[in-house]
């Protein structure tokens, strides 16, 4: 009985039709439209929907400045467990529950909501790599790809002031586990009923880096393809559709181990591929990274300034922290 995942994510944005033009061209499919905004789909059934800023289905009485996502919404397995959660919930801040689905904003200002969901299944067959003494491809050569469509949404990324104290709500109300904690920068949290590193990192808003700026503000969304030829072919469709590549190419973030590629995204922040995360449960000891910087990358295709001394290696593991009981 848990949150099994992000069952959409609706966003506000400042131009509908180049923020569907994005959406479109990075993969995903199209709905059919709404009268003021645009629905796409992942192979799971998760949804990203597209409505201009100030338009009544977006949630009020939050704190995101700019546009972006405005709203997360999380799936819950099961009626019981969606009953127990608005209940908790309820406890802390105001609940609008329309019989379906839980609206409410959290305490540090992003509106959330909870239904049920029972995703499609999602399966996958990379291709077996081969290596110096070790085959396991033999007369088959790899597959040709044209594109490929996003799987999932593995989670979202909020700037959020007062990150190292608030995460707690994810943790003691929605039963959020913290995977790891990266110093200065942010909070790793996973849904109780998913195996995914995280699914919201909760970052520091006041961290010396790019796109943040001590205001509560959405700064990426990170999509599931298969493997590494899956992002490549979909980057290079997308340079060929117009769209900017990043300057730092693909990379392996360190903290989670996923492979990654960023693109700006007209409809707020970033739109992130990724692939070959580190899959957990509650046996996962979660870490501390005392260097943010050596959490960051394993490898990146072209080093940044910040980047271009080898960080130290410097971490160490939080003894001491368990699911509590009865948290479902």
């Amino acid at each position: 009985m848990a949150i099994i995942g992000i069952e959409r994510l609706v966003y506000g944005v400042n131009d509908v039709e180049e923020s569907s033009r994005f959406f479109g061209d990075f993969g995903l499919r199209e709905l059919d439209a709404g009268r003021e905004g645009r629905e796409f789909d992942l192979v799971n059934g998760a949804r990203v929907v597209v409505l201009p800023l100030g338009h009544a289905a977006l949630p009020t009485g939050g704190g995101i400045v700019g546009q972006g996502v405005q709203e997360v919404i999380w799936g819950v397995d099961c009626q019981t467990a969606l009953d127990d959660l608005r209940a908790r919930v309820a406890r802390i801040v105001d609940v609008d529950w329309d019989g379906e689905l839980a609206r409410f904003v959290t305490p540090f200002g992003v509106p959330m909501g909870l239904r049920l969901w029972s995703p499609r299944p999602v399966i996958c067959a990379p291709d077996p790599s081969n290596a110096p003494g070790r085959v396991e491809r033999l007369n088959r050569p790899r597959r040709w790809r044209l594109g490929a469509t996003p799987r999932l949404i593995t989670h979202v990324v909020f700037a959020v002031p007062n990150y190292d104290t608030v995460y707690q709500f994810m943790v003691d109300v929605l039963n959020f586990r913290l995977t790891d904690q990266q110093n200065g920068f942010g909070n790793y949290l996973r849904a109780d009923g998913t195996n995914n590193h995280h699914n919201i990192l909760l970052l520091n808003a006041n961290a010396p880096f790019p796109g943040v700026d001590g205001k509560l503000r959405f700064h990426h969304a990170n999509f599931a393809l298969e493997d590494l030829d899956e992002i490549m072919i979909q980057v290079n469709r997308m340079i060929r559709k117009g769209w900017k590549p990043s300057e730092q190419g693909l990379g392996r973030h360190r903290v989670d181990s996923a492979l990654f590629y960023y693109f700006d995204c007209p409809a707020g922040g970033e739109a992130e591929y990724g692939a070959d995360s580190d899959y957990v449960d509650d046996n996962w000891v979660p870490r501390e990274w005392t260097n943010p910087l050596f959490a960051y990358a394993h490898f990146v295709h072209n080093l940044p300034p910040f980047l271009m001394s080898e960080p130290e290696w410097k971490f160490q593991y939080i003894t001491g922290i368990r699911p509590k009981e009865g948290a479902h």
